[in-house]
């Protein structure tokens, strides 16, 4: 994985553990309801995994803390 870097996604996300959750959860939705946050052409990623981190670096994907 490439874009985006792990390093700007854990200023935004705690935890390695967090991330692949959030995004695994994402992912599914994307997969499900393909209710995209932006337009198809502006994801660098062809999958939804990669788009899903991408969401999340570009801070469309809000992570609530508990």
């Amino acid at each position: 994985m490439i874009y985006p870097s792990i390093d700007k996604l854990l200023t935004i996300v705690d935890s390695k553990y967090q991330l692949v959750h959030i995004a695994a959860r994402r992912s599914k939705e994307l997969y499900k309801y393909e209710n995209y946050q932006m337009s198809k052409k502006k994801y660098a990623s062809h999958k939804n995994i990669g788009k899903a981190l991408e969401e999340v670096a570009e801070g469309l994907v809000k992570v609530k803390e508990n």
